[in-house]
């Protein structure tokens, strides 16, 4: 009998998605999720409590998905624009039953002690939140010196401003807590590239499993694809889209239910790598030149490089991985003939085009029926898209054009 994945590691593969926002910068919720979970070990507390600071930390930005605003987050100490990601992530994550427990401390983990104090915020909650947002600040300023390992270095300085707002933005006792824990140089070389990943793994293997069903997978990839359709107004909705349309194929070429529900995910992860797209790109309302193609030409790729993780479940992750891949090989990014990969892969292919065409941009308005059916027609007649694909499409026209504008996914029967 096939085992279920375990959610808590598809929810920790696909948290590298936020790491993506960073561009430059990688392992910023994993770090925080590291420092959090030290902190709380030093506080005594009992190994589900260090597990949740660590998920807490891991996903307490969810709610970034603009280049531009995770480079404000890390940058600056604080931003005037700073609780509009918090209240975005709490809304993500409070409509997903085993993570919505998290949601309160994402909502509150910017907000400066005094504030929680004077708003006589729950004690637990408070102190959950203000360590995040205190190890959040702590990496922040760190982030400039871990290329180039010299964190220690820099050590003494990020300690004695972290001491300077004690009592303001953090909590007193966490302040002492943290200066406690990164005496020793172990705690700064942990947040080093592949330093930490030891310490990850460990932390991650004393975590209890938790079989996941096709529906808790298909939620949680719909909060991610939420987080990258809201990247940029070009990108808006689109996931969602392809993902219904992507089913509705699956359901009228009769795949099956499991192949028809694991092809929708698929269809709302297959853009996950545009996260690391940076947005002056994305948002180009004109052509983009050559080195700008070559950028966003990366976003398959890195979707392949996050969801080939996911264990069980690599049957979704080559089918998202191989969306642009074209009959004749002419597609992106391994260059392979379309026509020899497996079925939902091609079907994805189509939805993802089909679904860009009809979608209104900010710079064009979406094709109509008769426009869209007539481009997907001559693209099968130039051999650049599977005939009996585009056969089912204009057999069913309305119900294909619903789909692929509703921007809500279709559910399983």
């Amino acid at each position: 009998m096939t085992r279920s994945p375990d959610l808590r590691q598809v929810v920790h593969t696909l948290s590298g998605a936020l790491d993506l926002v960073g561009v430059d910068d990688v392992g910023h919720g994993k770090r925080v999720g590291l420092m959090a979970a030290e902190c709380g070990k030093r506080a005594g507390l009992t190994a589900k409590e260090v597990t949740f600071l660590f998920d807490l930390g891991m996903l307490h930005d969810i709610g970034v998905s603009s280049t531009q605003a995770r480079h404000n987050l890390l940058t600056a100490f604080s931003s005037p624009d700073v609780q509009a990601h918090c209240d975005i992530g709490s809304r993500l994550l409070s409509g997903f039953p085993a993570l919505a427990s998290l949601a309160p401390g994402v909502k509150r983990h910017h907000t400066p002690w005094v504030q929680l104090v004077a708003e006589e915020e729950d004690h637990t909650l408070a102190w959950q939140a203000n360590l995040i947002f205190l190890v959040d600040r702590v990496d922040s300023m760190a982030i400039p010196y871990h290329a180039e390992s010299t964190t220690l270095m820099h050590a003494g300085e990020i300690r004695e401003r972290i001491r300077q707002r004690a009592g303001i933005d953090f909590n007193p006792e966490l302040v002492d807590l943290f200066l406690e824990a990164s005496t020793s140089e172990a705690f700064w070389f942990a947040l080093e590239p592949g330093t930490g990943q030891a310490l990850l793994e460990e932390l991650q293997g004393h975590r209890p499993t938790y079989g996941a069903s096709m529906d808790d997978l298909r939620r949680l990839a719909e909060i991610f694809s939420r987080i990258v359709d809201a990247k940029s107004p070009f990108t808006a909705e689109h996931s969602l889209g392809v993902a219904g349309l992507a089913s509705l194929l699956a359901e009228k070429m009769e795949l099956g239910e499991t192949r028809r529900a694991k092809l929708e995910i698929a269809g709302l992860l297959h853009d996950v790598g545009k996260l690391r797209v940076p947005n002056h790109i994305l948002d180009k309302p004109g052509e983009l030149d050559a080195s700008e193609r070559e950028i966003i030409n990366t976003h398959s790729f890195e979707t392949f490089q996050l969801l080939r993780h996911l264990h069980g479940l690599e049957d979704i992750a080559e089918w998202a991985a191989h969306h642009h891949e074209e009959p004749g090989g002419g597609g992106y990014p391994f260059r392979l003939d379309a026509s020899t990969l497996p079925l939902e892969a091609r079907i994805l292919r189509i939805a993802d085009i089909f679904q860009a065409m009809v979608q209104d941009r900010p710079y064009r308005r979406g094709l109509d029926k008769s426009q869209v059916f007539a481009f997907m027609a001559d693209m099968a007649a130039r051999g650049l898209a599977e005939s009996s694909i585009v056969d089912h499409l204009a057999a069913n026209r309305d119900e294909a054009m619903a789909a692929a504008r509703a921007g809500v996914p279709r559910t399983m029967n």
